[in-house]
This record gives C-alpha cells, structure tokens and sequence, in this order.
C-alpha cells in the first residue's frame, strides 16, 4: 500500500558511513519497516526495529537511537519537521499507492457543493499527488489553492494533527477539500478555518462532510470546559516529546490560571494516559502537548481535561472555540518530494 524507496535509504546510509541504524515506524508501516530491516541486513548494515508506540514526526526516536549505538535513525511515515536531533535522521515520508484523481472524479457531484473557490488539502502520504489533484479540478472549472503554511510542515498543501495553516491560504474561499483516511485532519482543518470541509477517503472512495462531527465534538468540548468550572487545583500536563515541548506555552497557561484564583502545577510525561494520573490529587488538567490527547482519548479521562485554548474560554478571556494548533515560524522552500536526511547540529 506504500511506496518505501530502499536503495535511496540504503545509498544515504552508506553516504553517512552507517554501520547501525534504529528504524522507527507508526502503527500501519510495521511490515514496510520489517521488510527495510531484512533489506538493509542482506547489504551488511545492522538494523533494530523500535516497538514503540509513535505518534509523528513529534515523536522522534533519536535519544533512543544513540543509547543502542546506532549511527542514524530512519523516521517512516512522516516528513521532515524542524527539531535538534541527537543523531542523524532520514525521514521517509512513505507514498500511498492509490489514484487520487479517480476517487475525485468518483465524487465530483459533492466537491461541487463547496463551491467554485475551494482550498486543498492533505497528509504526506497523498502530497506528491496534490497537484495532480489540482490541474484535475481545474479541468473541471474550480478556482483550486494550495497553502503554503508554515515551517512546521515540509510541503503546500500538508496538514498534521496538530497544524493545519495550509488550510488557510489567504483567499476567500467557498471551502475545503481534504485528500485523506480518517477524520481528525478534516475536522482540526474545518475549526480552524470556519469553512465548510470535504473529506474525501482515497482508499475506499467514501465522502464525508464536517460540519455534523465538528458540531459533536464541539459540543462534547464545552460539556469538558462547563466540568472544569468548578476546579480550584489544575496539573498542567507538558510532553518531553521534542516536537511537542511547548513549556513556554504552559507557563502562560499556569500564569493565567493563578491570576484568576486557581492553583496549577506543571507535570511533564512522555506517554500522556489518564491511568498515569491517578495518583495525584488535581481537580482538572490541561494538556499542553499534541492536541490529539484530549480529545481522542475525552472518554477515558475521568476528570475534565482541556487544551490551552479551552482554558482561555473557561476564564472568560475568549469567545468562541477555537482549535489548539501547534505552529511554527515562516517557511522556507519545499523539501524535496522522497527521503529527506536531517543531521544534528554542531
């Protein structure tokens, strides 16, 4: 189902005079990385698959790769993301092999719902495509923009879970089109942009319009915000993932809730799960890592749990939800569409 380019990860390696090396891979690639790994041993490098959970390129191995001696860490799945790394890494985004351009030309009557001026969007698994993507609509009489975003993603057009300024591309358009499996990606790119969004499965052929779910888990986010009123102690819950550290932003969280009259503590954890906190006596968290967390596992927490933005909301400090996004600074060129390599710095 995806595309992994082995003798291009095999000539960086022996660029970089690699002897041994970490493979980290998300959920769905594992055979790929099992396969890279019998590949790579049969041309005399030594290979060790991480078991690991991995959640993005956020979520680097790198550490991990230098404790077992490896020279190199190869990231699949995900493409290049700003971070100081301890090893040299290859990220390799990992291309889906499905045609985009049928599974649009399948559902053209309901892309024509949005509109004549639309914004596209999608994951790095269908981005070399996206401009295929593009001419096709234009064919057939839409306006098409591509966002470039911010240094966060590597390409136009590529949103994550937790970045979705490509959506917003600086027109007024009717809506927006997202290429991708899944809803999370549609429905972060629907808050923030306040337009009406399209989701459009290119593996199974399927459409699915946002506004229904956005409005669900909207309303289950202000059933959270409306159970924390009451809490007086706070934990506010930071990621020692590299990608997601934003312990800037937790300080201003913490500071705003002691100057409204509530306690707060920082707690930082890697694996951020609801059994892990148990043990400690706060009213309420918030979690000021990947956006994902509260929102994805809302059901298991068993006291309210909010993001930076919702807490803004709770103190009366904004109106009107917002999702909590992850950004960068300005954006340089595209990297190259394939592996990109990553050295640490000097």
């Amino acid at each position: 189902m995806h595309e992994i380019p082995f003798e291009e990860i095999l000539q960086n390696l022996r660029e970089l005079i690699a002897k041994k090396v970490l493979i980290q891979t998300p959920e769905g690639l594992k055979r790929e990385a099992q396969a890279l790994a019998e590949f790579l041993e049969k041309n005399g490098i030594e290979v060790i698959i991480s078991g690991d959970i991995n959640y993005g390129a956020c979520d680097l191995a790198d550490k991990e790769a230098k404790m077992l001696g490896c020279d190199v860490l190869i990231h699949l799945g995900h493409s290049y993301m700003q971070l100081n790394l301890e090893v040299p890494t290859i990220f390799v985004p990992a291309f889906a092999k499905v045609d985009v351009v049928k599974v649009l030309e399948k559902n053209l009557d309901e892309i024509k719902k949005l509109g004549k001026k639309i914004a596209l969007v999608t994951t790095v698994q269908h981005i070399r495509d996206l401009e295929r993507a593009k001419a096709f609509l234009e064919e057939k009489g839409f306006q098409v923009f591509i966002g470039e975003g911010d240094n966060r993603v590597s390409f136009s057009g590529q949103v994550l879970g937790c970045n979705f300024t490509t959506a917003k591309v600086g027109e007024e358009v009717d809506g927006i089109l997202f290429i991708g499996a899944g809803y999370f990606h549609p429905i972060g790119v629907a808050l923030a942009t306040k337009k009406p969004t399209l989701a459009i499965n290119p593996y199974s052929g399927d459409f699915a319009w946002m506004d229904k779910e956005v409005e669900k888990i909207v309303r289950k986010r202000w059933g959270m915000i409306a159970r924390a009123y009451d809490a007086k102690k706070f934990g506010i819950i930071i990621s020692t993932k590299k990608g997601q550290l934003r312990l800037g932003e937790a300080k201003r969280i913490m500071k705003l809730l002691k100057e409204h009259g509530r306690e707060a503590q920082l707690i930082a954890m890697n694996y951020i799960s609801p059994e892990a906190l148990d043990g400690f006596d706060f009213d309420a968290y918030v979690v000021v890592a990947c956006p994902r967390v509260p929102i994805d596992d809302a059901e298991r927490w068993r006291k309210p749990v909010l993001t930076p933005p919702e807490v803004k909301l709770l103190l009366g400090l904004r109106e009107g939800y917002e999702f909590d996004e992850i950004l960068g600074g300005k954006r340089g060129k595209d990297e190259p569409l394939g592996i990109s390599l990553k050295l640490p710095k000097r």
